[in-house]
């Protein structure tokens, strides 16, 4: 009955236009299953020790992650709202990598109050969205910091990407950041297992084509990235935050 269960059931159709009627309603069950957990989960991260923590996340390709504290330069460390993503920032500081994450803050004060408070006890800030906030993310990454960063939601003034073969307006910052200042991007993805239990993968440091025109090359590595969400939605796509407006209103 909600707004928000409409716009799942649009995106779902608009994703998967052959979608039958007992797999959108089981896809959008199991997706408010995983959300609610999400929320519950939230108020308990900081108090999980390491030992608890490894019980529940199962690492793999680690390596990815951990290589990056030898590193002489930052890396981004790119996932989505999939899973538990708020369990990523935790997955670097227990390998002794201080992230800096990029965020929007809800709307609600008192749950950013709640969110950031989590956040805080395992990662070294947040750089807020916007004007000011682009000027310290390159500060940042002159600095040679690591940065965590969500690069699935929907950007007015973005450029236009294909995901799931429609175009969607889609946030260029981090591809021209990694261009312009040769910063590797590391995809993580944080899928829950079974209850509280999750995996989480990392993977290679993705491999941008420069052509020579920097305008090209971050749409370029914007449709890469877009292409591994897909990936990993496609694989569950319960576990995806299906009620973002996340395409354009008119799209179907």
């Amino acid at each position: 009955m909600t707004k928000a269960h409409k716009v799942a059931k649009k995106n779902l159709h608009i994703a998967f236009p052959d979608i039958r009627n007992y797999e959108e309603e089981q896809i959008l069950e199991k997706m408010w299953d995983n959300l609610g957990r999400v929320c519950a989960e939230i108020p308990h991260l900081a108090k999980l020790d390491s030992d608890e923590f490894f019980k529940r996340v199962k690492h793999i390709d680690p390596h990815y992650i951990a290589d990056q504290k030898e590193s002489e330069n930052g890396a981004f460390f790119m996932s989505a709202h999939y899973g538990n993503w708020e369990l990523l920032a935790r997955t670097a500081y227990e390998r002794s990598i201080d992230i800096i994450t990029v965020y929007r803050a809800p709307n609600n004060p008192y749950v950013d109050k709640i969110i950031r408070s989590t956040r805080d006890a395992h990662q070294d800030r947040s750089i807020q969205k916007g004007k000011e906030g682009a000027k310290d993310l390159i500060r940042c990454i002159k600095n040679k910091r690591h940065i965590g960063l969500l690069i699935d939601q929907k950007m007015n003034d973005g450029i236009a990407v294909p995901f799931f073969g429609k175009d969607a307006m889609t946030a260029p910052a981090m591809a021209n950041l990694a261009l312009k200042y040769d910063v590797p991007v590391i995809p993580v993805r944080m899928l829950r297992t079974n209850g509280a239990y999750f995996e989480a993968k990392a993977y290679p440091p993705l491999t941008f084509e420069r052509t020579g025109d920097m305008k090209e090359d971050i749409r370029l590595a914007m449709c890469q990235i877009n292409l591994l969400l897909e990936e990993w939605i496609r694989e569950h796509p319960e576990q995806w935050f299906w009620v973002h407006n996340r395409w354009p209103k008119e799209t179907t």
